[in-house]
């Protein structure tokens, strides 16, 4: 039974099952007598609560501090040894009678400072806020956890979410009518297109985070996409060219993972989960922090969205909220891509809206805040836990919000229409969108963090360096893109005279970074190709040499995601895109 239920059995309101312990000066969980508890003081005039058999129930005892002290009390003598000493008396004073029985002297209960009382609740940004602690909080936990809804996309994203590395997930609104509330929005027969898709990019330093917008009216080419079905069978979708993006979504049953592969396909940026909600969320989410702050420009009534402001700021949420990111009418020239200016900025009041003291310290507004966003999501299965999320919310959390910035893909106009509904990748810019992503680089103006690399990584590139004739090694292909070894075959071979190499061909497996393995005796070899190569000392990795097809040593230089291509310097600094973009920090007035 949990605590609440507990709670209730003996008419006790939940909330005030959270107890100060007179001992410790701190608030814990009051459950039930045959359980741990803190020192409770009985009402004045009660009577005892009594145990089996009718005897006097004893003095209730300190609930632990973590679930990983519970039970942990050892018995010695018999005697039940707890975290929280006995209370010290005065010597010749008479022992004081336990709390709760006849003649009991109430122990002081000081009244908590305003820090204490936030820290009995936890929150983060974005996607969630959890709270609970000891029995509450796993019960509460596991609620949580029912309400979120998993799909399985198998290789299309990561098999797990790493706090220590840079991460990406894919944000989709969907404008699917199926839906307690939703039967009135999005087009009626919509299998549930990707209307709004967001590509959520965190930096590895958590220094930054950039939000890139992807038009639903994109042209691209749709890979084959293998799809879970309800009996576990597996069925391939089949692509298709010069489409547009949001079918990835829902049209002939292809699920989000099909649009985590249309991402990747047309962008080359690996996209490692996805969170997807339907039109209930933005109602939802926007209720559970009473409302988020908008702008405008001018007075906006919208017949079609029923959407109705004054010019100047104001606060929307429920219906109202939903009207405000689905409107065209009212902002610019009625298009999409001024749609998603106005969801940008949107999303950026959310963030602020969610992060701020008022909603983290608020226990009533994390509750609903976790509900809502609980009940909202449907994800993929490796972030599907609640526990996940959480960890989720929190890395995303520590990035500053002056450093999440807003974008767009850059695109232009379709030439092949005569009527302009949609549009193509602008190829002078997006390409450098998307490298400046793929290699961590900020859109806003970040301090640099200077890494000085340990001192045994470093001293590995200190030394002689043997003449490019000497170097032998052999090249895999770990960066996933096609035909890497061999290009920087001819490159190493025609342009810098590294005439003893060859292709290994692929790796074993894609790698994040890339890396140089040789033996004791080759390191003058490595520092000479990581000087050619670009390579940083925690690239080179001391251990065996292998054998080359003459069967003679050679090092293994693998080339990782981090390629920018053949003769280009791994650490080559990435160019940074010239785009529009706005940060989360910031209130700007949608026109």
């Amino acid at each position: 039974m949990d605590a609440q239920r507990r709670g209730r059995g003996d008419q006790i309101d939940p909330a005030d099952q959270w107890v100060l312990n007179p001992n410790t000066g701190e608030y814990e969980l009051r459950l039930t007598p045959s359980a741990a508890q803190s020192p409770v003081p009985g009402a004045r005039g009660s009577t005892p609560p009594t145990g089996a058999g009718g005897r006097t129930a004893g003095p209730r005892k300190a609930a632990p501090r973590n679930a990983a002290s519970h039970g942990a009390a050892s018995r010695e003598g018999g005697a039940t040894r707890t975290d929280v000493p006995p209370q010290r008396r005065r010597r010749g004073a008479p022992e004081e009678p336990p709390p709760g029985r006849r003649g009991g002297r109430r122990p002081v209960q000081r009244k908590p400072k305003k820090a204490k009382k936030a820290l009995m609740w936890t929150g983060a940004t974005m996607a969630f806020v959890l709270v609970g602690v000891g029995a509450a909080g796993y019960f509460y936990l596991r609620h949580l956890e029912g309400n979120v809804t998993t799909t399985d996309v198998g290789s299309a994203g990561a098999s797990n979410f790493s706090k220590d590395e840079a991460f990406s997930i894919l944000i989709i609104g969907t404008d699917k009518r199926t839906g307690e509330g939703n039967e009135g929005y999005g087009d009626k027969g919509s299998s549930g297109h990707a209307d709004t898709t967001i590509l959520l990019h965190v930096a590895k330093d958590r220094s930054n985070a950039t939000a890139l917008s992807i038009p639903r009216d994109l042209i691209v080419n749709i890979p084959d996409c293998p799809t879970k079905l309800e009996d576990g069978s597996e069925k391939i979708v089949p692509g298709q060219q010069g489409v547009r993006f949001n079918r990835s979504l829902g049209e002939s049953g292809r699920d989000p993972g099909c649009t985590m592969r249309t991402v990747k396909e047309n962008t080359g940026i690996d996209v490692d989960h996805f969170m997807m909600a339907d039109f209930n969320a933005v109602k939802t989410l926007t209720t559970a922090v009473d409302g988020v702050d908008v702008c405008v420009e001018k007075p906006v009534n919208d017949k079609e969205s029923k959407l109705v402001l004054p010019a100047g700021p104001s606060k929307v949420e429920g219906e109202q909220a939903l009207a405000f990111v689905r409107t065209r009418k009212s902002f610019g020239n009625s298009g999409d891509l001024d749609r998603i200016k106005v969801q940008q900025q949107f999303l950026g009041s959310l963030m602020r809206k969610m992060s701020s003291s008022d909603t983290l310290t608020s226990a009533s507004k994390l509750l609903k805040l976790a509900e809502a966003a609980t009940k909202a999501l449907t994800v993929d299965k490796a972030i599907g836990s609640v526990g996940t999320l959480k960890d989720i919310a929190l890395e995303l959390k520590k990035v500053p919000t002056k450093n999440i910035a807003f974008t767009t893909v850059p695109v232009k106009d379709n030439p092949a229409e005569t009527v302009k509904a949609t549009v193509v990748f602008n190829e002078s810019q997006a390409p450098q969108v998307f490298d400046m992503i793929k290699n961590d680089v900020s859109f806003t103006e970040v301090k640099e963090q200077k890494k000085k690399e340990k001192d045994a990584q470093a001293a590995r590139l200190k030394g002689t360096k043997a003449p490019a004739s000497e170097v032998r090694v052999r090249v895999l292909n770990g960066s996933a893109v096609s035909g890497a070894a061999q290009k920087t075959l001819q490159y190493l071979q025609v342009e810098e005279g590294v005439t003893k190499s060859e292709n290994g061909g692929n790796a074993p497996a894609e790698l994040a970074k890339t890396t140089l393995e040789y033996a004791p005796d080759q390191a003058d070899q490595a520092r000479r190709l990581a000087d050619i190569m670009g390579l940083s000392g925690s690239a080179l990795k001391p251990g065996e040499s292998v054998t080359n097809s003459q069967g003679l040593p050679a090092m293994t230089l693998t080339l990782g995601k981090d390629f920018k291509g053949a003769g280009v310097k791994i650490n080559a600094p990435v160019e940074k895109a010239d785009v529009e973009k706005s940060t989360a920090d910031k209130v700007k007035c949608a026109s």
